[in-house]
């Protein structure tokens, strides 16, 4: 980018913060989690953004809430520098203008560049985050297998170009680890990564740690778990507006979302204080009618575009895989990758619970050789711990059953197989690989 265009660009920037003419109203009052404004209720919309000139300068939120007595607007920062009597104006919805310039930079939920390499080209046409999911009749069909690399996937929970999986853990279980695997796939056109309500050294670990050897064909979206509910809530669908741009190129995209759960929390947050009341363990009705539509955005495009492979990873309260949030989600993807507490407990990572775990699509990938193996595998491992206990009281005689004795022979050599770490070469074709460790 020469000067000029550098000139250009931060001439339109400015024009987007500061436009030359102005709808006002004023601040009538101050809320530790939002603002409401008086003057504006019957010009602006659910989901536009208002600018709020405080002491330290222009702040944004977004529109919540509307009545006749004023509008309820969430700020899009923490800062506390906003008082009654405060002016306000309306600025629309916000959009994205990302473009194939935007691939190996970090931006933040409003599109604004956290990598310190300049202004961000502007794409010719203006994504909205809140857009709708292609029509169903018209989207393409998921059938294109892919190889992620990682052997326990592959195995026993195949994905598909455009499918959408969930990663389902606890803290602490390996989510990130496994993340990290996958993000290293080479499959794909463009790479986009939203990273949600993460710790603030994670975020340069992950860029120059797994996502190295993909960084040149990555956007990654940022929003730590210091910023507001708002960003936070935003980062997902600015990394889904990223990526539909790259998919109506024609483009497949990975998408990662870390976490969809931290969305979810956020979107929580706004809605109470928007006055919604809560119905399950403190959720809003709106967070479970937004998640299908942030989720169903990720797939196949119409006929004739590209597809976003969606890999969205679930931090399930503690431990419950049944909360209403992973519930909820767990039913609208194609399939949930389950990672165990007490597998990784034992040192084995990544700690897919391999009968826990579903691809909807598998069928779309195995041969029907594969997918008879992985029928056996699945009940050779569900034997062996079955009878832990059995065994580990010493009930277990050799000879006496003999389908327990090839699990017995045969799981720990598979389990064996299945470990994975970062450091380690991506697999190349997973059953052939399996078959070679369980050979004599």
């Amino acid at each position: 980018m020469n000067a000029l265009e550098r000139l250009g660009a931060a001439v339109e920037a400015g024009l987007e913060a500061c436009p030359p003419v102005r709808v006002g109203g004023v601040v009538r009052q101050v809320a530790p989690t939002h603002f409401e404004i008086a003057g504006l209720s019957s010009l602006l919309k659910l989901g536009e953004r208002v600018g709020l000139e405080g002491a330290g300068g222009t702040r944004f939120g977004e529109v919540v809430r509307i009545d006749g007595a004023g509008a309820v607007v969430k700020p899009f920062d923490t800062s506390t520098d906003i008082g009654i009597g405060a002016r306000a104006y309306r600025l629309g919805p916000l959009a994205l203008s990302p473009c194939a310039g935007w691939r190996g930079r970090v931006v933040n939920a409003l599109g604004q560049p956290l990598d310190g390499r300049g202004p961000l080209p502007k794409g010719e046409r203006a994504m909205p985050l809140d857009r709708e999911p292609p029509p169903a009749m018209a989207r393409g069909r998921v059938h294109r297998p892919l190889r992620t690399g990682v052997r326990v996937v592959d195995l026993f929970t195949p994905l598909c170009e455009g499918q959408r999986m969930g990663i389902f853990a606890g803290s602490g279980v390996g989510k990130s680890t496994l993340l990290s695997l996958l993000a290293r796939c080479t499959g794909f056109d463009t790479v986009v990564v939203a990273l949600v309500g993460e710790r603030g050294r994670e975020v340069r670990e992950f860029l120059e740690g797994p996502l190295a050897a993909n960084r040149d064909r990555a956007v990654v979206v940022v929003s730590t778990s210091d910023e507001s509910p708002m960003m936070r809530r935003m980062a997902p669908q600015a990394a889904l507006a990223i990526a539909e741009h790259f998919r109506d190129a024609g483009e497949s995209v990975l998408l990662i979302v870390d976490s969809v759960t931290r969305y979810a929390h956020a979107a929580r947050d706004v809605a109470l204080a928007a006055g919604e009341p809560a119905v399950a363990r403190g959720y809003a009705p709106s967070v479970f009618s937004t998640l299908p539509k942030l989720l169903e955005r990720a797939g196949p495009g119409t006929e004739g575009t590209g597809a976003i492979t969606g890999i969205f990873s679930v931090l399930v309260d503690g431990d419950d895989h049944n909360d209403p949030v992973a519930d909820a989600i767990r039913g609208t993807l194609d399939g949930h990758i389950v990672l165990d507490r007490g597998i990784a407990d034992q040192g084995r990572f990544p700690a897919v619970n391999v009968l826990g775990s579903v691809s909807r699509l598998a069928g779309e990938v195995w041969s029907p050789a594969e997918r008879d193996l992985v029928r056996r595998l699945k009940a050779m491992v569900a034997r062996f711990e079955d009878t832990r206990d059995l065994r580990l009281m010493g009930g277990y005689q050799a000879g006496a059953d003999a389908d327990l004795d090839q699990a017995v022979a045969a799981v720990p050599r598979i389990y064996e197989a299945l470990c994975q770490t970062p450091d380690m070469a991506p697999s190349t074709d997973a059953f052939s690989e399996l078959a070679a460790a369980l050979r004599p």
